[in-house]
This record gives C-alpha cells, sequence and structure tokens, in this order.
C-alpha cells in the first residue's frame, strides 16, 4: 500500500514573514485579496497588520468578518455571497482555525459551486478544483490549518461539528510568523498549544502513523514540550520570552504529520464537547488527551514511551509501561503548569450517551488505535465530569 503525504506549496517563518504576503500576490498577478479573519482580531488591530501591508503594497482588499469561534454553516455560505460580491481573486486568511477553516470552505465553494451546501463537504469530498488562490497567516500556534488538508464546520441545527478532508483545501502559502500570535492571551496560548500537542501525540499513535509522520510527530511534541510554558508566562507577563518562535514551528511541524495520517478518539471527543457545549477546541483536547492516552496504552505503550521521551523525561531503568505512564504524568503536569481545567463545565450524565455516540461518528476516530465500544466512550466522558 502506498503512503500518500500532502504538504503546502511554500511556507514562510520568523519574525516579520509577513512582509512577504504583496510579494506572493503580485508575483501571481492578482488584483484583490477576500480578507477573512475574526472580529476580534479585527477589533484590535491584529488584522491590520496585515491590510497596511497590503495598503502599501496597492493591493486592493474587501474585508470578511462574520465569523464565530466554532464556525457554521452560515458563516461559510455568507462568506461565499461576500466573496462573489467583492470582486476579489484571492484570500488572504488571518486568525485562528476558526478563520482559516472559513476561508478554506469559501475557497472551495468558490471553485466547486456544487458543494454550496456545506453540508456535502463532509468527510472526503469529491471534488474537482483547487480552492480559490489562498494566503493563510495563524495568529494562535495550535491548530496548523495553514498547513493541513482539513478544517471543520458547525452545524448548529444538529449540534454537531463534521470534520472535512480534501486535498484541493490546503492554503498555497502559509506565513508562520511568531510576532501575529503576540497578541494571543494566557489562556487561548495555553489551550491552542495544548492542542498543538495533541495533534503531535494523537498523530504519533495513530492507526496511520509511518516513518515520515513519525519524524514531525517527534520533533514536535519536543518543541511544544520546551516553549509552551515559556509562551504562556510571555503571554501572561508581557515580557519577551523564547516560547512563541518555538510553539510556532511546533505546531506547524505537528500539522505536517497529522494531516496525512489522522488522528483519533481526543479529537472525536473534542469535537463532540466543542458542538454540545461551545467548549474551546483546544481545551477539550486537553482536559481528554491523558485520558486517552490511557485508554490506547494497551496497544501503544513502546509509542508512549517514547512520547515520554520527546517530553524531556529521563526513562533509564523505567519498563516500557513505566515509560509510557511518565508521558501521560508529563501531559498532566504541562496542563497544569499552563492552567488548563480538567473537568467540563456543564457535562450531565443525562448527555453521556449522545456524546458517545457522536465520537464514535466523528471523521477522527477511524484513526484511533484502539477500538471502543459506546460504554468505553461514555465512561471516557465521565472521567471529565465535574
Amino acid at each position: 500500500m502506498a503512503n500518500r503525504f500532502v504538504l503546502n506549496n511554500i511556507s514562510y517563518h520568523g519574525s516579520g514573514a509577513i512582509n512577504e504576503i504583496a510579494g506572493e500576490i503580485q508575483r501571481r498577478g492578482y488584483k484583490k485579496a477576500f480578507v477573512c479573519s475574526d472580529p476580534d482580531l479585527v477589533k484590535f488591530g491584529v488584522t491590520a497588520k496585515v491590510t497596511d501591508l497590503l495598503d502599501e503594497a496597492g493591493i486592493a482588499w474587501s474585508l470578511y468578518s462574520e465569523i464565530k469561534p466554532n464556525p457554521t454553516i452560515k458563516n461559510v455560505q455568507d462568506g461565499v455571497a461576500a466573496f462573489k460580491e467583492s470582486g476579489a481573486d484571492m484570500i488572504v486568511t488571518i486568525g485562528g482555525g476558526s478563520s482559516m477553516d472559513t476561508a478554506k470552505a469559501i475557497g472551495i465553494i468558490v471553485e466547486n459551486p456544487e458543494f454550496e451546501d456545506v453540508v456535502s463537504l463532509e468527510g472526503v469530498a469529491d471534488t474537482k478544483n483547487h480552492a480559490t488562490f489562498t494566503i493563510a497567516v495563524p495568529t494562535t500556534a495550535g491548530t496548523a490549518a495553514e498547513v493541513t488538508i482539513n478544517y471543520v464546520i458547525t452545524d448548529p441545527d444538529k449540534v454537531r461539528k463534521f470534520v472535512c478532508v480534501d486535498t484541493n483545501d490546503i492554503p498555497d502559502v502559509a506565513i508562520v510568523d511568531p510576532d501575529m500570535m503576540a497578541s494571543m492571551p494566557a489562556g487561548l496560548t495555553a489551550a491552542t498549544g495544548m492542542d498543538a500537542l495533541t495533534h503531535a501525540i494523537e498523530g504519533y499513535t495513530t492507526r496511520g502513523a509511518w516513518e515520515l509522520s513519525d519524524m514531525f510527530h517527534y520533533k514536535a511534541i519536543q518543541l511544544i514540550s520546551d516553549n509552551l510554558r515559556d509562551a504562556y508566562a510571555e503571554a501572561k507577563s508581557g515580557e519577551p520570552a523564547s516560547g512563541r518562535e518555538g510553539m510556532a514551528l511546533g505546531q506547524y511541524v505537528a500539522g505536517m504529520g497529522f494531516s496525512n495520517v489522522g488522528l483519533g478518539i481526543d479529537h472525536a471527543m473534542a469535537h463532540t464537547l466543542s458542538a454540545h457545549y461551545d467548549t474551546p477546541h483546544g481545551v477539550a483536547c486537553a482536559m481528554l488527551l491523558p485520558i486517552a492516552m490511557e485508554f490506547n496504552k494497551p496497544v501503544v505503550a513502546k509509542r508512549l514511551a517514547e512520547v515520554a521521551r520527546a517530553m524531556g523525561v529521563d526513562t533509564t531503568g523505567m519498563s516500557e509501561e513505566e515509560a509510557a505512564d511518565a508521558a501521560i504524568a508529563a501531559v498532566k503536569q504541562l496542563s497544569a503548569d499552563v492552567n488548563i481545567p480538567a473537568t467540563c463545565d456543564g457535562l450531565v450524565e443525562a448527555d453521556l450517551e449522545q456524546l458517545a455516540t457522536d465520537a464514535l461518528n466523528d471523521a477522527c476516530y477511524p484513526g484511533n488505535p484502539r477500538e471502543a465500544t459506546h460504554e468505553q466512550v461514555v465512561e471516557l466522558f465521565r472521567k471529565i465530569m465535574a
């Protein structure tokens, strides 16, 4: 069996990387950018860091910022209409996963209008054309949406999130500039950072993992473990630290891996929590990560022992099982150090059956290395009840 690996064409990394945006647009002859960003980033001037550069270069642009933290079908459909009305010929998306996921869906539908209902994009959609040319500028160090072939949309009528997987949606250019992430408050730094760690650990233990993806995930675990505490401290104090740049790279490297081999039960359950309780995605992932690792330990103990070493744990003299337990303990400690809650407010016993059903139907679940019964997933959810 052949292992496919898909990466974006061009990426720029490091402080000041946003200065490459105008040149990338002009070299290709595009005339007007459709800027897709969320309202808070617009309000606090983060989006303007990019649009000011467009103005300086004489590149016209139109703004679309009607995006919710968990973007909905309507957000996407309104965005498609706004793109068509704007006369733009390319997209610049600025933000976290919400902005980038919305932009991906807009770009796909503009070029593949037969999917205008949005819901038909769920799973692996048979789109024929690549999305509208897109430059993605992340402002959080977590989702890696700028380098993945995945995006997630919320269907509020059915109280569910659905995952779309499409090689045609990957942004053409990624601009990974840690300066664009400097406005993240401490809580968001922690949540998105733990989301990135979840990507790396789930990607390292998923069914589809192989040598090429392992290379990315192992390094990502190292980078995130080494830098998240510093990035969190920087966000709390406002004092410059070394963590931000390491996190920007770590989350991107994790995205290069998991986008190609999938995730597992943690993300399946996290999507379900976010849909039902509007729990921030990174927080949901972090709460569930040690629980999912413990559940999967019987079949991936060796890999979890390697995770421990990647996280800087000295496993000398430990058995494989002891090292795997050390990895779980290290994740719990990191999560606690960046003040992630261990339980989910509002989660009640009456909802567990539906949550388990939805999680088992999520597109991320099949990648899990261990099969789970409905009853086992109910019990996993029960572990994060307050």
